[in-house]
């Protein structure tokens, strides 16, 4: 165990959904990923052990709940409920990628919400602190009774961005619900001008329109969402940027989901890029010339240690 742990009294421990984010933030904080045994038996079961003492400690599990979600999501529990059975002090949960966010409320009568749902399972399992990025909807934050801090990947994406110092640019939403999020870019992007892509479905079975709210014509276009799932939605808007005279289209998102038909909507030539972070990880299949992955680990690092030492994390983003 490194000194910082010795001291402070902290370890991290990581899931098996993104190994390499978890040892990229351990090494910013000075230390290892604590070791652990991570078995299934035949039916599909899950076993976890923790292999070193973290009575009294303050641990931080990383695990996104990417595919395949409902494991991932069964092994932070586990995780979760055998560092509360090994006397941790304090448990964090470090989320990069929230499941389930997208069924944030009601919208029709007899559905779930899930991301309540999982936020119960989470608190019930034994975790005291949550830390998540660039959740679906801000409102998930309420869900929980226990400590949350909610981290953008935005710094890292923003920071690519200028340094490529692009020319003419756009900031755009690809849908009204991301307004807010692509307002916030815009801002840091020098007060970048705003556009907004509105699609409306006439009747059952019929084909969107979309329409565009702003001027893109000659610029260079910035598609902003937090995540990017089968790439319809990009691709779309893509197109349409390109029909009203955008001169280029990049993407960017937090969370690259990257189900179905993603990557050949992605690698068709409608972007110049695909900027997205390494909350989830990207396989060799699953990626193309366009892409770019850029790390958020350092963000995460630093996220934890202001947590363990009493500071502010939201300071982190004035």
């Amino acid at each position: 165990m490194s000194p910082l742990s010795e001291n402070n009294r902290l370890s991290v421990f990581s899931g098996s959904a993104n190994i390499p984010l978890a040892q990229e933030v351990a090494r910013y904080l000075g230390m290892d990923v604590g070791p652990m045994v991570r078995k299934q038996f035949a039916d599909g079961e899950l076993y976890i052990q923790i292999q070193e003492s973290i009575r009294g400690c303050d641990v931080y599990l990383i695990q996104p709940c990417c595919h395949p979600v409902n494991d991932h999501l069964m092994e932070l529990l586990i995780m979760i409920d055998a560092c509360r059975r090994a006397s941790a002090r304090q448990i964090t949960a470090v989320i990069p990628y929230y499941a389930y966010g997208r069924a944030d409320r009601k919208t029709a009568g007899r559905e779930s919400i899930t991301a309540k749902l999982v936020a119960n399972l989470i608190t019930e399992a034994g975790a005291q602190r949550v830390l998540a990025m660039d959740l679906h909807s801000a409102q998930i934050q309420g869900y929980f009774d226990i400590p949350f801090d909610h981290v953008y990947g935005s710094p890292v994406l923003l920071d690519y961005l200028t340094n490529k110092q692009l020319s003419d640019l756009v900031v755009v939403s690809p849908d009204v619900g991301g307004v807010a999020r692509a307002r916030a870019f815009a801002k840091k992007l020098n007060g970048a001008p705003l556009a907004i892509i509105d699609k409306r479905r006439q009747a059952h079975n019929v084909a969107e329109v979309l329409n565009l709210i702003g001027d893109v014509q000659g610029k260079t276009a910035v598609l902003v969402d937090d995540m990017i799932d089968t790439a319809g939605t990009i691709l779309e808007g893509a197109r349409l940027l390109k029909k009203e005279g955008a001169r280029q289209v990049y993407a960017c998102a937090t969370h690259a989901v990257f189900s179905g038909l993603a990557i050949d909507r992605l690698s068709s030539g409608m972007l110049e890029e695909v900027i997205v972070t390494n909350t989830i990880p990207v396989p060799e299949e699953k990626r193309f010339e366009q892409l770019k992955v850029i790390s958020v680990a350092n963000l995460i690092g630093e996220a934890i240690w202001r947590i363990h030492d009493d500071t502010s994390v939201s300071s982190m983003f004035r």
